[in-house]
């Protein structure tokens, strides 16, 4: 069985007393951390960090970020032709993308100042033994909106 990333989408109720966000679908029963990335200005690409096996849940708080997936066929030497998966998120609609193993990453911020948070499903120990790094020109370019 397959697992594809996948968007979790949230939800808002506003009223006198101010505006409440949620995303009740979104289960914590595995994370076992998180931490946040901040870009001040939209010219810095981190790309491409790959994981054959953690999980990442990403929620946009500030501003936006353009998150592009790839499904590497081969970690050691995989194909210059794989297709992109894009996904613009963003701190106005409330929601966390889901990237499963087996997936490399790469963001940009749309807007100065944008920033996430993170959540992963492995210690900081056991994604050092499995991270993969390409360089950020292959699959994508990221002039392009």
């Amino acid at each position: 069985m397959t697992i594809e990333p996948k968007l979790i989408a949230g939800g808002q109720h506003s009223d006198e007393r101010g505006i409440l966000s949620f995303i009740n679908d979104f289960e914590l029963n595995e994370i076992r951390r998180l931490y946040t990335i901040e870009h001040s200005n939209t010219q810095t690409v981190r790309a491409w960090q790959g994981h054959r096996f953690e999980q990442k849940w990403l929620l946009v708080v500030q501003g936006s970020f353009k998150v592009v997936l790839v499904k590497p066929d081969n970690w050691e030497n995989p194909n210059e032709e794989l297709p992109p998966i894009v996904f613009l998120l963003s701190a106005n609609k409330f929601e966390i993308l889901y990237i499963p193993g087996g997936y490399a990453n790469g963001f940009k911020a749309l807007e100065p100042h944008s920033k996430m948070i993170l959540f992963s499903d492995f210690t900081v120990e056991q994604s050092s033994n499995d991270d993969y790094r390409f360089d950020q020109s292959k699959w994508f370019n990221w002039n392009i909106l």
